[in-house]
Parts: structure tokens; C-alpha cells; sequence
């Protein structure tokens, strides 16, 4: 599949065509929205922008919850030769302004609650110029928010799409930047990976065709939020450019909204990351049904799915859960479990399209069978991150990605999660991979979650440090004899933490530098405790 075969197809004509205008695209609260509803909406936001002289190559910003609102901002900007850089409403206040600095927004789309908590004249952005404002109680909006210029989206008149969106338009060209996706911050600061409207049809033509294949009449919810490449994919153009219904919701993924999502909307996949689907079981156990009866699917990302989770669930609901592994930089999964050929504890098999490569910390290919730093390659990559051309260089090498992931190959062509390449560190001279030893931990029936990374004793050595969370009292003899038993003495670890949670980022992914930050300052240790 060549890349140049879909750059043609522009976003609005894929998701628009008159043949499915009275179907519905969107379950949303209380509502059904058409197809032809939402195209309404999105000519709506494009004739704001085109009166604030939003140009092509200028950056918006999208801070607004799962809602139809978001899916019609996404398209209008794009369509209109913008860049659309979608920020997650669950980020931090400071995390939300340093997207919207480090992009150079000049206007951005956002919830009028989030414009009254967000912007202070004290630190707005400088290229921030103008704001639309998405008004729900239907309230009325200031004409200004910290001395910038505000407006109502809702009083934008409807226009006719032939004003819109003129043939001579840009947005169909095949290396114009489309859309700034921004990494969750895992490891870090987050980077924006930029995006052209090609890497949405390839993702479409590969993961989705492939693993999910989608029937009329499916609904598809994702707890994973729009903002996000795993939540783009599920809950917007997966199911959008190919005629089915996605269900939104902008209450966070809480085990008793997941459950009432279930029970009132019945979608046939849900898309998930292990935490969620751990809290969900949890829930279901504790006496509080999940009627997960309307399921055909269930998928997962983000974080590798333990493989007793997996199978838990399967055994529980009846439901095979496709855990796959993508990113940001790729926009969706490369690898992924497929129907009937699930192996717990692996991410599948490499995606038609797509070509994977394991090298070493020195840069030599790993004989098969042995991890390696994973390499990948397809025409949904990114193009580098926005204004990081250092950063950009050592991630995207000559058609290659380095993902920063450690993986090993069987020899049934499944691939085997082994950490974060970053993650890893030599306590005695050996390398260790955290999520191996994690994999160990989980076994304990007590333990619900463990997060492993490098500590060091009381003589200032690199030692092996366990955060656990549990379910009832303390069990570190029982978890040092299950590690006795099932690892080697350098990937045991001394030290263990019992904590009440683990830091997460927004899309379900462990902070360990969080946790490595909290073992140098010890007064931060009350904070997850």
C-alpha cells in the first residue's frame, strides 16, 4: 500500500459522502447526531475560523471534551489548510499551556469552563489570539477571556459548504502538516509529533481493516480520550470513515460510567488501556454487574496487557481483549492480536504494512529470538516533532522510528513486550527490563498494580525497587519468594514501596521517572502512600 494512493482522499469527503447523511455518526448524552448533522456542524466551525482569517499552516488549538464539537473542530481546521493540535482536557493547567505555547496557537477551540480555569492574563501564550467558545448550559460568553479576543461558536451562522471550502483549497496536499499530536509525557516533557491527513487513511487501511473488521451497525466506544492517537483512531476516524456510530462521552472513563456507557449505548467494541480494564474487573467483582453482553470485541493499548488480566477477563465476560502496541509518532498500533489467534502476555503480530526491526544498545541486529531495541517502519509515521530538530533527528532515521520499546520475536511471529529501552538499567553489570519483573509480581493474587525501577541501597549501589499496590496488608515475604522462585538474583527486587496508586499519565501509561524522582526526594514519597 503506497502512501501516495490515499493522500488524495480528503478527510471531509471520506466522512461526508450524501450516501450515508441520514445514518447516525455520533451517540453523544441524550442525542443521535446524522452524518449530515455533524457535517453541518463542522461547515459551522470552518466559517469561524475563515471570519477569524485562520490561515493554512496556522496552529488551533482543541480543548474540548469527547463530544461531536471535537470531530467537527478536527475536520474544519484541517480541511481548511490548518494544523489542528488537540489537547486533552485531563492534562495539568501548566501541561495545557505549554502545548499551546510550544505550538504557537494563534486561536484555539475550547469548553467555556476550561476557558475560565485556563487563561490568566498573567501567562497566556503571546501568540494566542483569539478564542471560540464552546458554550454548554447554553451561557452567555465574554468578549474577551485574560485580554483575548472571545467568541461564541454556537452564534456562527450556518454556511453553505461551497463558501467553505473552495476548490482551491491546500489541505490536499500530500506533505502539508495536518495535525500536532502531542506524546502523553510517559518519560518526560511532551513532544509534538506532526501528522499529514495521508497517516489517518493508512492507519484506517491497516489496523482497522485488519484487525477490527468493521459490520454495519457497529458502535464503537473508546475510554481512551480524542486527544490521543490510541483515542483518535477508535473513537473518531475508525469509526467515521466507515459509516459506523461512535459513542462520546466527556466523563472520565470511571468503572460505573463505563458501566452505564454499556448498559444504555450496547457497543460492539470497546477500546480500553490495562488499568482500565483492571478497575472495570474489579468493579464487576465487587458486585456491581457489567453487562458486557452487546460486546463482540474488546481492545487494548498503551501499556503492555498482563497476561492475567487477559485471560481474566476472557474467562469473566466471555471476550477476547486484542492487546497491540502503537504510538503517538505512529498514530495508531503496528502490532496487534488478532480474533482467535490471541496469545495473552505478546502484542500480536506486525500488521500488514508495517516492517519492525530489533537492534542492540550497539546498534547490531539481535539474532532472532533475543530483545532489542524495536524499530519500526510504515507510512502512517509521523514526520518529525514540531520544532525539535534534534530530537526529531534521533527518532526518525531514514524512514525508521525508534519507538524506545524493547521487544523479542518468537518464533511463531508473535512479539513479546520486554520495557522501555530507557527504563532498563544494569544493577550488577546485567541488564534488567522493569516489565519483566513486574510480570513476576502480578502473579500475587494481592497485587493489583507494581511498577519497577532502579533504586540503590544504603551504600549508594543500583539495586532492583518495587512499587506494589495491593489489596489488604503488606505480603513482602510472599512477593520476595515469588521473585526467589522465578527470577534470577540481579532482577530481584530489594527494595519494595507499598503504595495506595501509581502516577499515570492521561492515556493509562505508569510515570516511572516519577517514581525514580520520588525515591532521590524522599518527601514525595507520602504522595502514593
Amino acid at each position: 500500500m503506497d502512501r501516495g494512493d490515499l493522500s488524495s482522499n480528503k478527510l471531509f469527503d471520506r466522512l461526508y459522502p450524501p450516501a450515508r447523511a441520514t445514518r447516525v455518526a455520533v451517540l453523544y448524552e441524550h442525542s443521535e447526531i446524522t452524518y449530515e448533522e455533524l457535517r453541518d456542524k463542522t461547515a459551522r466551525v470552518a466559517e469561524a475560523l475563515k471570519a477569524l482569517r485562520i490561515n493554512a499552516g496556522d496552529r488551533v488549538g482543541i480543548l474540548l471534551s469527547d463530544s461531536p464539537e471535537f470531530i467537527a473542530s478536527f475536520v474544519a481546521i484541517i480541511s481548511l489548510g490548518a494544523i489542528a493540535v488537540p489537547i486533552n482536557l485531563a492534562l495539568r493547567r501548566e501541561d495545557q499551556l505549554f502545548i499551546l505555547k510550544d505550538c504557537g496557537a494563534g486561536a484555539a477551540i475550547v469548553e467555556a469552563q476550561a476557558a475560565e480555569t485556563l487563561f490568566q492574563a498573567s501567562d497566556i501564550p503571546t501568540d494566542l489570539k483569539h478564542l471560540l467558545v464552546v458554550s454548554r448550559d447554553g451561557g452567555s460568553v465574554a468578549a474577551s477571556i485574560a485580554g483575548v479576543e472571545a467568541q461564541s461558536l454556537d452564534s456562527t451562522k450556518r454556511a453553505l459548504l461551497d463558501d467553505v471550502f473552495p476548490v482551491r483549497a491546500v489541505h490536499g496536499s500530500e506533505d502539508a502538516d495536518a495535525f500536532i499530536l502531542y506524546t502523553s509525557g510517559s518519560t518526560g516533557e511532551p513532544k509534538g509529533a506532526v501528522h499529514r491527513q495521508a497517516d489517518i487513511f493508512y492507519t484506517n487501511e491497516t489496523f482497522c481493516r485488519e484487525v477490527l473488521g468493521l459490520r454495519e451497525g457497529d458502535r464503537l466506544f473508546s475510554s481512551s480520550r480524542l486527544p490521543f492517537a490510541y483515542g483518535l483512531g477508535n473513537g473518531f476516524t475508525f469509526p467515521l470513515l466507515n459509516g459506523c456510530t461512535t459513542i462520546l462521552c466527556r466523563d472520565k472513563p470511571a468503572p460505573d460510567i463505563v458501566s452505564r456507557v454499556f448498559r444504555e449505548f450496547r457497543p460492539t467494541i470497546f477500546f480500553g488501556v490495562p488499568v482500565v480494564y483492571s478497575m472495570l474487573l474489579e468493579h464487576h467483582r465487587s458486585g456491581n454487574e457489567l453487562d458486557t453482553s452487546s460486546l463482540r470485541l474488546c481492545v487494548s493499548a498503551g501499556e503492555a496487557l498482563p497476561a492475567q488480566l487477559g485471560e481474566d477477563w476472557q474467562k469473566t465476560f466471555g471476550v477476547e481483549v486484542l492487546d497491540g502496541i502503537g504510538s503517538t509518532e505512529m498514530l495508531h498500533m503496528f502490532m496487534s492480536n488478532h480474533e482467535a489467534e490471541v496469545r495473552y502476555g505478546s502484542s500480536g503480530k506486525l500488521l500488514t504494512g508495517y516492517e519492525a526491526r530489533l537492534i542492540d544498545h550497539e546498534g547490531v541486529a539481535t539474532p532472532k529470538g533475543e530483545a532489542g531495541n524495536l524499530w519500526v517502519r510504515g507510512h502512517s509515521a509521523a514526520m518529525r516533532y514540531w520544532q525539535r530538530p534534534e530530537t526529531s533527528a534521533e527518532t526518525f532515521v531514514d524512514g525508521w522510528v525508534r519507538t524506545g520499546d524493547l521487544y523479542a520475536q518468537d518464533a511463531d511471529g508473535f512479539w513479546w513486550h520486554q520495557g522501555r529501552s530507557d527504563d532498563c538499567f544494569k544493577p550488577t553489570g546485567q541488564w534488567v527490563s522493569p516489565i519483566e519483573v513486574e510480570r513476576v509480581l502480578l502473579r500475587h493474587e494481592a497485587v493489583r498494580a507494581a511498577a519497577v525501577v532502579e533504586g540503590f541501597d544504603e551504600h549508594e549501589l543500583s539495586c532492583v525497587c518495587a512499587f506494589v499496590v495491593i489489596d489488604g496488608h503488606a505480603v513482602e515475604p510472599d512477593l520476595r519468594a515469588l521473585c526467589e522462585s522465578a527470577l534470577p538474583r540481579f532482577k530481584r527486587p530489594r527494595r519494595y514501596l507499598f503504595v495506595s496508586e501509581l502516577p499515570y499519565t492521561a492515556t493509562g501509561k505508569v510515570q516511572r521517572f516519577k517514581l525514580r524522582e520520588q525515591l532521590r526526594e524522599p518527601g514525595k514519597r507520602a504522595k502514593y502512600q
